[in-house]
């Protein structure tokens, strides 16, 4: 569960610590909606303030794409607490009672209080605790729809990663907005699917194209990305099983993911050793959970009546 709880500890921080805020007139704005509850640009812009960056005077266009990013956090994180309220597995409060107990004297060798936690995380007790309550039911959750064969299912399918081999990935992005109508996902395919043709005929080079075409802070130097393994952070599942599919040198067609549509080639695979199953339970487990929940999202979205209307 390591990664579930790394990830709704930033959901939750990101949600909380905005709704803390007292509100102004001018930050009321309404910039989304999830099956009715809103979210508004100030409690995005408090996040945003919290967020350390290198950038003296951002420009307007990485504002608004750094909002994006924030606001498109919360609304997973909506949408996770509205199921958990309607269909989550029960916790019995006495748990968190005992959490809470634990935390408080854990605490007093720092000679720190538990208000003193909550200042630092900027949540009340009561947020921390809907938090705890948050990743008890997803616990639960995963618990109840993983079994012996789901485990060894997914060890297999996944073997790459748990063999700890890395591939070497170029990229090139055109990003799309999570509320992209078909329209503009069409056209970012075919205008990618063009440029693959291109490469394909040998009239240009991938890092060539790149440099002129991908949306990525990657761009300048030719689409590189690094070296991956099979699963890694701030990548889509949709990409990390297209890049590992690829033979070195060998291209993708064009790849939807939440960040956009991706044009993708290996440059380089190293092979790792291969892992045993027994000796890999606990990362499988955090791995299955985390793609379990990253499922749940997709189902949730597909559902919910979501509005993003971010100036």
């Amino acid at each position: 569960m390591r990664a579930i709880i790394l990830s709704i500890l930033a959901l939750s921080v990101f949600a909380t610590a905005a709704l803390a805020q007292p509100s102004r007139p001018d930050r009321g704005t309404k910039i989304a909606q999830v099956n009715g509850a809103t979210i508004t640009l100030g409690e995005v812009d408090d996040v945003l303030r919290s967020r350390p960056t290198s950038l003296t005077v951002p420009t307007a266009v990485q504002v608004r794409q750094a909002r994006l990013d924030i606001v498109t956090t919360m609304v997973d994180d909506m949408l996770l607490r509205q199921f958990m309220r309607e269909q989550g597995p029960k916790v019995d409060a006495t748990i968190i009672d005992k959490q809470i107990t634990a935390l408080t004297e854990g605490l007093k060798p720092q000679n720190r209080t538990l208000e003193d936690y909550c200042k630092g995380l900027n949540l009340s007790e009561k947020q921390l605790r809907e938090n705890m309550l948050m990743l008890l039911q997803l616990d639960q959750y995963v618990k109840d729809h993983t079994t012996e064969a789901d485990m060894k299912n997914y060890f297999e399918a996944n073997r790459a990663y748990f063999d700890k081999t890395t591939v070497r990935v170029s990229h090139i992005v055109i990003r799309l907005s999570p509320d992209a109508v078909p329209a503009e996902r069409e056209k970012a395919k075919q205008k990618l699917a063009a440029i693959r043709a291109e490469l394909l005929a040998g009239s240009a080079t991938f890092a060539e194209r790149a440099k002129e075409h991908s949306q990525c802070p990657s761009a300048p130097q030719g689409g590189d990305i690094g070296i991956v393994h099979r699963k890694f952070q701030n990548v889509d599942e949709a990409f990390a099983k297209a890049a590992f599919a690829l033979k070195v040198d060998e291209l993708s067609l064009p790849v939807e993911t939440e960040f956009g549509v991706h044009l993708i080639k290996v440059t380089e695979r190293q092979e790792g050793k291969p892992a045993e199953l027994e000796k890999s339970l606990e990362d499988i487990r955090d791995c299955y959970a985390e793609d379990l929940r990253t499922a749940l999202l997709n189902q949730l979205r597909k559902k919910a009546k979501v509005e993003i209307t971010l100036p």
